[in-house]
């Protein structure tokens, strides 16, 4: 996450508190935004054995408090109605406010003389806003209304131009300004009509957290994608995003329904809300199978699922190298500088074979070698380093997972269209040395 960046999570009262204490430790306290409510139900269960549980907690952090600011919401026309101009002000609409505050100060406490003449004291317990001196330059200015006949409560007045371009949210989310689960299921219908999610999320509600997190172009990242409310929110108001989701939904739910948005024929949800016409599009990548996999007698092998090219081409992303083979030299798989290159194969290098590669490397170039085993000292090769697989896959994988092996907690940050660098000097790498020329094959019992 950005050091800018925001998560937000919804969750019903069953696991929401411990949800917080759990992300209070990750993200730290200090970085606890809010506990926004949902109502995502409008009727009453009747049925319900306790109590009808109409709202969810939406959690929000962010990665820095002290640096991420929420984006103010948009003025509604309602909001603007109830500024007038009864006086003919020259400086526009204006509403009064209450001028009093629960802060008691002796110096504020002190009696108004109305236009009329009438006395008017603060309100038990309370004292005005501002001190004599100010409060005289306030009613020099014309910013003081005592009613049309000049002798009402005193009121400070707010103009129309001088407030803030938008307000800021409140962290109570009505179903009238975002909507609520049976909202969101009329929008799943229209691209699926047989299988509806049981709590999907209106279109609406995605909005508003947008508007209050990003902006245009900002990118979106929602691991848990289910319906695709996400990426048809994001596709709209002009965020890039990312969705994952390893069930069935990304061929039930996910791309149909992006495929209606991006071809404009999805007017449901917030479309005329921001007169969406269709455009843009979109990638579609399916998680490759678990790299490694354990044989009948526990021992970790690599998935016989992988062909050559695909565990090169893992190997290569592990190792840190560009997955580029070479027509011109079988060796070349990747590469990390322009002098230094990996090499992955499944067999068991005797030296005779080492030493071929050896010499076709040469003097000016270094070769990563992934193999099986080899039978030779490493030393004698000094421009190979040697590698056995699997051992050197297990030292990178992320254990008691069965959709992933592969531990990308520590990868860098990448930026978008912008090639990675490469470094000037190929990275230093232990020469490791064959701890036996006794090893058990690379796939499970039966390869060729």
């Amino acid at each position: 996450m950005s050091e800018d960046g925001s998560l937000w999570i919804t969750i019903d009262d069953n696991e929401a508190h411990y949800l917080k204490v759990l992300c209070d430790e990750v993200f730290g306290r200090a970085n606890f935004i809010a506990n926004a409510i949902w109502q995502k139900k409008y009727a009453p269960q009747n049925d319900a054995k306790w109590l009808s549980d109409s709202h969810d907690h939406l959690l929000i952090f962010a990665k820095a408090k002290t640096i991420w600011r929420p984006n103010l919401l948009p003025r509604s026309a309602e909001m603007d109605s109830l500024y007038k101009n009864i006086d003919n002000d020259q400086r526009g609409l204006w509403m009064s406010d209450n001028m009093s505050v629960k802060s008691y100060s002796a110096a504020t406490d002190y009696p108004i003389t109305t236009p009329s003449g009438r006395i008017v004291n603060p309100p038990a317990s309370r004292c005005w806003a501002f001190s004599k001196e100010k409060l005289a330059e306030l009613v020099s200015d014309n910013r003081i209304w005592f009613g049309a006949k000049g002798d009402g409560v005193p009121r400070i007045k707010r103009f129309l131009n001088e407030v803030q371009s938008g307000v800021v949210s409140k962290t109570i989310w009505l179903r009238d300004d975002v909507g609520d689960n049976q909202d969101a299921k009329k929008e799943v219908k229209k691209f699926n009509e047989i299988s509806v999610f049981d709590t999907p999320k209106p279109e609406r509600l995605i909005q508003k957290i947008f508007q209050l997190a990003t902006n245009p172009n900002d990118l979106v990242l929602d691991s848990f994608a289910g319906s695709g409310t996400t990426g048809a929110v994001a596709q709209k108001m002009g965020r890039r995003w990312i969705m994952i989701e390893l069930g069935e939904h990304c061929h039930t739910h996910i791309i149909p329904r992006l495929q209606k948005v991006i071809d404009g024929e999805d007017q449901g949800g917030i479309s005329k809300a921001v007169n969406w016409q269709g455009g843009g599009g979109f990638r579609y990548y399916k998680l490759a199978p678990s790299l490694l996999q354990q044989d009948r007698w526990g021992n970790w092998v690599v998935n016989r699922e992988y062909n050559a090219e695909m565990l090169a081409e893992a190997i290569c992303k592990l190792e840190g190298f560009s997955y580029a083979p070479s027509d011109a030299h079988y060796w070349q798989h990747g590469f990390s500088t322009e002098t230094d290159f990996i090499y992955a194969t499944t067999q068991t290098l005797n030296a005779e074979q080492l030493q071929a590669l050896s010499d076709e490397v040469g003097e000016g170039r270094t070769l990563l070698v992934c193999c099986s085993a080899f039978r030779a000292p490493a030393e004698r090769f000094p421009n190979l380093t040697l590698k056995k697989i699997p051992r050197m896959v297990l030292q990178k994988c992320e254990w008691g997972h069965d959709d992933y092996s592969l531990n990308v907690e520590n990868l860098p940050q990448a930026k978008p269209a912008v090639p990675e660098a490469v470094s000037a000097e190929p990275p230093s790498r232990k020469k490791v040395a064959a701890d036996s020329i006794s090893q058990g094959g690379l796939f499970d019992e039966g390869e060729a």
